[in-house]
């Protein structure tokens, strides 16, 4: 790899101190993100087991919905708000800072109230027509006061988020998470119960899930408020030395605001739509082939949440660095430090790929033993989906991070173009798959993965042209790609040879995983991918870094 350090001979950066640093950051978050997939992960055995495919297939049709509200309202609401808090704070501006929180709030209050009376209200209405299937007003109408909870609750994650801090955002995630977990599976299993001679059963069940979102987002936002409070102090000292000469008013703070939120709103929307257009194209093209509403929720169902959960997993960790890198871009642009920006992008590609890669080869080599140990299922359908579409994982973190750095850098109309392309080319091949082709189930997958990839060329394409940027491909690509396949041998080889010993998937599994990440990170240091100062940057870098040079390894 060419280092970006060669480039600064001569120049002395600004140095951000520790806790700015986007790469801790954004791996607090990725790490909060993680633990929240893995209960998500986890809290779906037993719904599952209570509502049933036919039940989380309702589910995920009203999640679906529900997105495209919550996007429409308020999903845009944390990027901006921080990268307008990060912009004024990098010039001290900190009375103009606040007064972007205070604006921000207003309009999340007034949207989140307006969409989530819509939602309630027309339940019946877009059950019917995106989803075809009447049920699914159950679990949608409860979901709907979320809209609100969460609209402010996204206001709060990005104003701490635009100070650099991801911890308020990350406790705040593993709170909402457990909240949900408990309340939806304790939810369910009373609702079905309550409901066992109804033939919407399962909608009901479906319900139970659905309330613990609410809940687990109402006790997320009262953390949040909790620290906002303790925080507010500092907050106030920092308005007392702002002598700035340039303060804002509120129709320019809203004139900025919303140029900033709309394209984030719009590429969202067509970021997000693509799931629920799959599910109205799969329920037409299906039911018009004969199959019934219980059979297409139950594939759907598989889809949703099982396919799409375990691959969101490792995303998670994109999604997470994209957060932390939009405010750092900013912040750097906003000094003028523009190599310092190149060096961001390319340390947070390559640390995500060094993470994205091997996940998808593991996941790839190990769908059934995956599925078997989290839900019990053995069945191949399920499992030639994961192995199928784990090649998503690697694009989908490439387009989110290339979409949060085309954000930073204040091209916001280009990933709403760029995911338009791509939604057009994804419904035609999805029309065809499943009409033509009869793939069923597996169409979803191959459309999902050819989004993916659409969106992440022409990101690279658009960063690369407009920074003059090129990343390193040898050891951001090759050389962890190289050490996956290996690695997916060998986990696949201890998986085989410990399940005919023991005859235990769940031991076996783990067992797996474990070596093959030890011999992933050991391939890593051997091959030379990573280097000292590279482990440094990554949390607890440089205690890694010692031990990697007692044994030998760096």
């Amino acid at each position: 790899m060419e280092s970006y350090n060669g480039i600064y001979q001569g120049v002395k950066p600004k140095v951000e101190n520790k806790s700015n640093n986007f790469l801790v950051q954004g791996s607090i978050l990725a790490i909060a993100s993680i633990i929240v997939r893995i209960i998500g992960v986890v809290y779906r055995i037993p719904l599952t087991y209570l509502i049933g495919d036919e039940g989380m297939g309702y589910y995920g049709y009203a999640f679906n919905i529900y997105n495209i509200a919550l996007i429409l309202s308020s999903y845009s609401l944390p990027l901006a708000v921080s990268k307008l808090v990060a912009s004024r704070d990098a010039k001290k501006q900190y009375k103009n800072s606040y007064l972007v929180f205070l604006c921000a709030l207003g309009f999340a209050i007034i949207t989140g109230t307006a969409f989530a009376l819509i939602l309630y209200f027309g339940a019946d209405f877009f059950a019917v027509i995106i989803s075809k299937q009447p049920a699914v007003a159950i679990p949608l109408r409860v979901l709907a006061p979320t809209i609100l909870v969460f609209a402010i609750m996204g206001v709060l994650r990005g104003f701490f988020q635009g100070k650099k801090t991801m911890l308020p955002t990350s406790i705040s995630q593993i709170i909402e998470q457990v909240v949900n977990a408990v309340v939806s599976i304790v939810a369910a299993y009373f609702l079905v119960k309550n409901h066992s001679a109804s033939d919407k059963m399962a909608a009901y069940g479906a319900a139970g899930g659905t309330l613990g979102t609410l809940i687990g987002a109402i006790a997320s936002l009262i953390f949040l408020a909790f620290i906002f409070a303790l925080y507010k102090p500092v907050v106030d000292k920092q308005m007392r030395k702002d002598r700035n000469s340039l303060p804002e008013t509120v129709p320019v703070i809203l004139k900025v605001f919303g140029f900033t939120v709309l394209p984030v709103i719009l590429s969202q929307t067509v970021y997000n739509i693509s799931s629920l257009i799959d599910g109205s194209v799969f329920s037409y093209v299906l039911s018009g082939k004969g199959l019934g509403d219980t059979g297409r929720s139950a594939l759907w169902g598989i889809y949703t949440n099982k396919y799409n959960i375990l691959v969101n997993v490792p995303i998670s960790i994109a999604s997470a660095m994209a957060v932390a890198i939009v405010p750092s871009i900013v912040t750097s642009r906003e000094e003028g430090a523009h190599l310092i920006v190149k060096e961001k992008i390319h340390d947070s590609i390559k640390f995500n790929m060094i993470i994205a890669i091997p996940s998808a080869f593991g996941i790839g080599v190990l769908a059934s033993p995956i599925l078997k140990l989290i839900f019990g299922d053995a069945s191949l359908l399920p499992a030639r989906m994961l192995a199928l579409g784990s090649v998503a994982i690697v694009f989908y973190a490439l387009s989110t991070l290339t979409n949060a750095v085309l954000q930073g850098i204040n091209k916001m109309h280009l990933p709403v173009i760029h995911s338009v392309i791509a939604l057009v080319i994804h419904i035609v091949v999805l029309y065809i798959l499943l009409k033509f082709l009869n793939l069923g189930a597996y169409a979803l997958v191959v459309s999902n993965v050819i989004f993916a990839l659409i969106v992440c060329i022409l990101n690279w394409i658009s960063v690369a042209r407009l920074l003059n940027y090129k990343q390193e491909i040898k050891k951001t690509f090759l050389i962890p790609a190289g050490c996956s396949v290996f690695m997916a041998g060998v986990a696949y080889l201890v998986y085989w040879l410990l399940y005919t010993t023991i005859k235990s998937n769940a031991l076996s599994t783990l067992f797996a995983i474990c070596v093959a990440m030890i011999v992933y990170a050991v391939l890593l240091l051997v091959f030379k991918d990573v280097t000292e100062t590279e482990l440094v940057k990554m949390p607890m870098g440089r205690t890694l870094a010692r031990i990697a040079v007692k044994l030998h390894l760096l």
